[in-house]
């Protein structure tokens, strides 16, 4: 079952110990089965405003990128999974569970240094992630070139015998071929048989009595041979399309079969090895893209509270998961621990720690939330 987290921020009056031993208080008394943890955000670079609120403006976008390219990354993981039928693994960063990650994040002060204006720290995830994404993009398209080409051999060996090919079913036995005598393959519906056996010795002259013989059958046709005179082969196809026969081109040749059937296993090896490299990769992408997410989101925590709360910065930061029920008692401790001249909460959105993909719940009407799916 997904865990919903929610990140909080709290305008700090006194001090951020004695608020936080009170948010502690109220969430025991009145919402006991809420997770809270602190949201540990440094100091960082303030900035002027006017850069403040032009970065404010550009957060939400970025924030989609970047959420956008977790998403992705986490969806080619269960799709890869799934091709080999395997149960998705526990998704981590830097091998630490993604919700541990999240419940007890620390700023990584030598990937981003906080003494960096916030823009720059900012522009600096997007390069990151974007540099990821283009790879992504890269190591997909080569996987599926390969995966393309399979499933174009396996959809011609598994169709219809109107367009499957024929060659593993036609053994050198069944052809015969010499100065003037040709075998073809007859197409002939299943429910045409008996008019096929009854007039193929006579659509045309010169063709072998006897000589038709029943290779395979499907759900809709039969495959029969039939030998005949090669300067009459012309003439018995026309007469075979008028009866509804269809005569398939095919010339067997034990090289060619042989070679189909190396490119078919190495294009199958090439498939496995690409797939468990990218599943790799994946894996170690996913990670590090979801730890420039949460530094992200920690900078659009400290931006936003600065922008509502004011100079110098003076909030608390917080994660919560709050069962559904628990919800709107949840918002009823956050608002009733704000200013009373600042009562709405300053909830920068739900975290949602999902190892799977589910729906987006509806966006809440009385706060402003941004919904994340892990």
């Amino acid at each position: 079952m997904a865990t919903r987290y929610w990140a909080v921020s709290l305008p700090v009056r006194t001090s951020s110990s004695s608020l936080w031993n009170r948010l502690q208080e109220a969430v025991s008394k009145n919402s006991f089965d809420t997770p809270l943890y602190r949201f540990n955000i440094p100091n960082l670079r303030v900035g002027t405003l006017d850069s403040l609120l032009s970065l404010s403006d550009d957060l939400q976008k970025s924030n989609s990128f970047v959420e956008g390219v977790t998403h992705k990354i986490r969806r080619q993981i269960e799709d890869l999974e799934k091709a080999s039928g395997v149960e998705t693994s526990a998704l981590t960063v830097d091998g630490v569970p993604v919700d541990s990650y999240l419940t007890r994040f620390v700023w990584d002060e030598a990937k981003y240094p906080t003494m960096s204006p916030l823009k720059e720290i900012v522009d600096s995830i997007h390069q990151q992630v974007s540099k990821i994404e283009d790879d992504l993009k890269v190591r997909i398209a080569e996987y599926n070139n390969v995966r393309g080409q399979l499933n174009a051999i396996n959809r011609k060996q598994s169709g219809s015998l109107a367009v499957r090919d024929l060659s593993n079913l036609v053994k050198p036995e069944d052809i015969i071929t010499s100065e003037h005598l040709v075998t073809l393959l007859a197409i002939v519906p299943k429910y045409s048989q008996k008019d096929w056996l009854s007039s193929y010795e006579t659509l045309t002259s010169y063709v072998v009595p006897r000589s038709s013989k029943k290779l395979h059958e499907d759900n809709e046709y039969a495959l029969y041979t039939v030998t005949l005179f090669h300067r009459v082969a012309d003439n018995f196809r026309t007469h075979a399309r008028e009866r509804g026969f269809q005569i398939r081109d095919f010339e067997y040749s034990s090289e060619a079969q042989e070679s189909r059937k190396l490119e078919l296993e190495k294009l199958m090896q090439d498939q496995e090895t690409l797939r468990r490299t990218l599943l790799q990769w994946c894996y170690a992408s996913y990670g590090e893209v979801f730890s420039s997410w949460m530094h992200f989101c920690a900078v659009r925590v400290f931006a936003e509270s600065i922008l509502r709360y004011g100079l110098p910065p003076s909030f608390l930061a917080c994660v919560l998961a709050p069962s559904v029920k628990s919800e709107k008692k949840m918002r009823s401790i956050l608002e009733g621990l704000c200013d009373s001249t600042n009562r709405q909460v300053n909830e920068l959105g739900h975290f949602m720690a999902y190892m799977r993909g589910e729906e987006q719940p509806e966006m809440d009407r009385n706060f402003e939330m941004n919904y994340y799916d892990f």
